[in-house]
């Protein structure tokens, strides 16, 4: 807006201030007064004549009077009393708006001799207003998919009153969703937001009221309301973003209208209408802004449409929405500040006296990178030039003398950071209004090696089928330096360790440029299961820098073992099992039981039993799970005395693997029959054989009743332990693991499948297991338990032990720490 006023011709001015400074002798001190906003009209604001030492007779005599510089006149003087009276209502915010400080300067002047004196009256603010919301109603339409956490801006309320008595706090009513939380976004200013404090559902409850009151901070309270009402949407599931949270830019105040201001950019994940964004202006928006700037909806381009005013108003700060075309729509919010700069004839020019230089990323505080001047083609104050650097800028200027500066560091640099600064220095005038302008100066930052190679992992797990061709990759490790040139070049080598006493050398090498590990030999899951790797990265810096990161290498089992037969013993000797039956043996008699091991793992472990060729096929049949060889009918006088079996005992691994086992079967007339057939034979009705018999059913329960209490009690103390330290024993620290040799024992039972095998593990990670197991029969009558010292996988030195007991059907493991 332009002013425009009459000036005088020169010479009434000139002789106006003749006479001016002839009358005027003095110009007393000043004079403040203070009172509150809305007193009653005629109330006294203080004594002017006893404070300006004059006496009543002079009031008149002199000819007192009042002149308001605000252009109303709020007071007048009472002639009688020599007191400043209020002569309207004041409204301190209708004077001064917002501003903390409200101050109404008069100026009181007496002839004879000709006085000026200058009186301050500051209308303090009281609690006359109570805090508003623009929109009393707010509809608020969120997705039930939203997260929980998720916040949504409110409007703030708005208090004429300043001070304590604007606004202060914020309540929303009690509900089950919502919360709200206070967000601070400039200047100190609090905005109330609403979180999500429970999933939506709008099957359950699709409309939610709220209530939000705004208290202010007065005494009493003023406070007022806005009901939120929130409809719950389950559709459209991605909001419009911004690539800015906050946009500012700024205008002269002589910038004409329809220019281009700034371009607001928002994208959407969505596809089709639920990706289309239309921008508009926020629906709290005030007319004011509305009058002045206007937003194109497709583009988002903001247009000024109207002329500024520097001095009505310094900045506008406006809430742009961005809603997508979805259904339900969704939408974002950001703020645009845009600032008015006033206008000035010439802006100061930066002149750089000298070229930036490279600078190392370790110089010192105060090291110089470039020579400025600055000027300005005005004259007086508005070439008195300052210059300016962004804060947080780790440089800063250095004054020399006439106007030239030194560019200098003031701060740590770092290249991995910041590689080259474009230092914005703007220099400024100190006319009315000033005027500035800007220049960019590049700073680049050379590098020092104070960053090590970094792997992409602390550690890698390598999963390595055993009997590999030697030679192959293995892994492929990857360091990453961020220095520049030499100082990232990146070499890889391999730390020296032991596994099982020799080294680790022996077993891989890595490539040095690339980071590729490759195997020397192929590897035995059985003898060798898993170790580590040292790797180190290291630079070309001088001094060097390195990392280290671990490598384990897990060799995963193949099917290369066949099947070991352990029962009968003579069979896994390598000579033939003789076997006696007794010709009266009837359909179901079980004549012997083949038990083998693989000294593979899991499903190549799994073995399963087949009748390969049989003297008399008709005669026996080999359950295939539990290698029990039964009669498949009853013995007759025309079979042979002379049976003669082959089993063939298969694995399940790819390719199979199998054994065979013959079994010569003795078919005699005057044979023992084995405790179990004696239980199925009927009792004799002697009263002697009945009490026997009682006895022994007597002593089998008992037997078995304390079986299942102890077995019980075990279980019990193995789940509780399991709960805490994850198996049934307690592990002592790694530090005891490494001072103990024959350490982390473990027997366990595996169920995978119809064949039950016990295993028994001994050794820590790098040295080589210990294995001891035993194939158990569920459904047979006598369970075989044996353990084999695995000096190979085929060559089994002792049988240990034969149970005749039934195994669980579940997985159980035991394991114990053995003391040295």
């Amino acid at each position: 807006m332009t002013k425009t006023m009459r000036i005088p011709d020169w010479r009434w001015q000139a002789l106006w201030w003749h006479h001016f400074f002839l009358l005027w002798s003095t110009i007393n001190g000043q004079t403040r007064y203070s009172i509150p906003e809305e007193l009653e009209r005629g109330s006294v604001v203080g004594n002017l004549a006893k404070d300006l030492g004059l006496g009543l007779s002079e009031i008149f005599d002199r000819k007192l009077r009042v002149a308001s510089e605000a252009g109303k006149q709020y007071f007048s003087v009472d002639a009688g009393k020599g007191e400043l009276l209020v002569n309207d209502r004041i409204d301190r915010e209708a004077l001064c708006g917002q501003s903390a400080s409200c101050v109404i300067p008069l100026q009181v002047v007496l002839e004879n001799p000709l006085n000026l004196h200058r009186i301050e009256v500051e209308i303090k603010d009281i609690n006359d207003n109570s805090p508003e919301f623009n929109t009393r109603e707010l509809s608020l339409k969120i997705a039930e998919s939203a997260a929980v956490g998720t916040r949504f801006v409110l409007e703030s309320a708005e208090d004429a009153d300043v001070g304590s008595n604007s606004v202060k706090s914020f309540m929303l009513i009690k509900n089950e969703c919502f919360a709200l939380k206070m967000k601070e976004v400039e200047e100190g200013k609090m905005v109330p937001e609403l979180v999500l404090e429970k999933p939506l559902d709008r099957e359950k409850k699709a409309f939610h009221q709220l209530l939000l009151t705004a208290l202010d901070g007065g005494n009493p309270v003023r406070s007022g309301t806005s009901q939120i009402t929130v409809t719950v949407l389950d559709i459209n599931d991605n909001f419009p973003v911004f690539d800015k949270n906050k946009y500012q830019v700024s205008l002269e105040e002589n910038t004409v209208k329809d220019t281009f201001v700034i371009k607001i950019t928002a994208t959407d994940a969505d596809e089709g209408p639920n990706g289309e964004v239309e921008f508009s202006f926020g629906s709290r928006t005030p007319d004011a802004v509305l009058s002045v700037f206007e937003i194109n909806s497709v583009t988002g381009e903001i247009f000024l449409r109207a002329a500024l005013d520097y001095e009505k108003t310094t900045s506008y700060k406006i809430e742009v929405t961005a809603k997508d075309k979805g259904s339900p729509e969704m939408e974002s919010h950001c703020r645009v500040q845009i600032d008015v700069v006033d206008v000035n004839d010439n802006s100061p020019e930066i002149v750089l006296t000298s070229e930036s230089q490279p600078v190392r990323e370790d110089a010192p505080s105060g090291s110089v990178v470039a020579l400025l001047n600055a000027r300005d083609l005005d004259s007086g104050n508005n070439s008195k030039v300052t210059l300016q650097l962004p804060k947080g800028s780790p440089f800063t200027l250095k004054p020399s003398f006439s106007n030239n500066y030194a560019l200098v560091t003031s701060g740590a640099l770092d290249r991995e950071s910041v590689s080259q600064y474009d230092i914005e220095v703007t220099a400024t005038d100190s006319g009315s209004p000033p005027l500035s302008s800007k220049k960019m100066i590049p700073v680049s930052i050379t590098d020092v090696n104070d960053n090590p190679p970094v792997f992409s992992q602390r550690s890698y797990n390598v999963y390595l089928k055993e009997n590999g061709v030697p030679g192959s990759i293995l892994y492929s490790v990857s360091a990453s330096d961020l220095d520049f040139g030499e100082n990232a070049k990146v070499s890889y080598s391999i730390l020296d360790s032991r596994v099982q006493d020799v080294s680790v050398s022996s077993y891989v090498y890595i490539n040095s440029d690339n980071g590729s590990i490759y195997s020397m030999h192929s590897f035995d899951y059985e003898k060798l299961k898993v170790f580590q790797i040292q790797v180190q990265a290291k630079d070309q810096g001088s001094p060097s820098l390195s990392s280290n990161a671990t490598v384990h290498v897990f060799i995963l089992d193949q099917n290369d073992n066949a099947p070991a037969v352990i029962y009968p013993s003579s069979a896994a000797l390598g000579s033939l099992s003789h076997q006696r039956m007794p010709r009266s043996a009837k359909a179901g008699h079980l004549v012997t039981k083949v038990t083998a091991v693989d000294a593979d793992s899991g499903h190549n472990a799994w073995i399963s039993y087949k009748l390969a060729e049989a003297t008399d096929a008709s005669l026996f049949t080999v359950n295939r799970y539990t290698g029990e060889v039964r009669t498949k009918r009853a013995v007759s006088e025309q079979d042979d005395s002379s049976q003669r079996l082959l089993i063939e005992v298969r694995d399940d691994g790819e390719p199979v693997q199998s054994a065979t086992v013959a079994v010569s079967i003795l078919l005699e007339d005057a044979l023992h029959e084995p405790i179990l057939d004696l239980r199925q034979k009927a009792s004799e009705p002697s009263k002697k054989t009945g009490r026997i018999t009682l006895y022994l059913i007597l002593s089998l329960a008992s037997v078995s009743v304390l079986s299942l209490l102890t077995f019980l009690i075990l279980a019990v103390k193995c789940i509780r332990s399991s709960r805490s330290s994850g198996s049934c024993c307690t592990r002592r620290s790694d530090c005891d693991d490494y001072k103990n040799p024959n350490r982390n024992l473990q027997i366990q039972l595996n169920t995978d499948g119809p064949i039950k095998y016990v295993e028994v593990l001994g050794g820590d990670m790098l040295s080589q297991s210990q294995s001891f197991r035993s194939c158990m029969s569920p459904m047979s009558e006598y369970s075989d338990f044996t353990l084999i010292k695995p000096s190979s996988t085929t060559d089994f030195k002792e049988v240990i032990s034969v149970l005749d007991a039934s195994l669980p059907d579940s997985t159980w493991t035991f394991e114990s720490q053995q003391v040295s």
